[in-house]
């Protein structure tokens, strides 16, 4: 199959975090992209689930848990015992 050649445009600092994450998975860039494309053309739709929330920086890809009361509770504990 015959390769070709394709420029896309993205901010400096997203392009740097994705290429740390990545080669910690001993992917470079090109690999990574053609992974998550063919993942997409196999399925026919974007292979994961996009959800729309307020995000704390443009690339957070999760939301932090919120601390339930449960969690205050053992914290308090844990706390006391020392």
């Amino acid at each position: 199959m015959a390769k070709v050649s394709t420029n896309i445009s993205l901010d400096e600092d997203l392009k740097k975090e994705a290429q740390a994450l990545f080669a910690e998975f001993g992917l470079d860039l090109t690999t990574a992209i053609t992974i998550f494309l063919k993942q997409s053309v196999r399925e026919g739709r974007i292979p994961f689930t996009i959800h729309r929330f307020k995000a704390q920086s443009p690339y957070e890809l999760h939301r932090p848990p919120e601390k339930s009361h449960l969690m205050e509770v053992a914290d308090e504990v844990a706390r006391r015992m020392g």
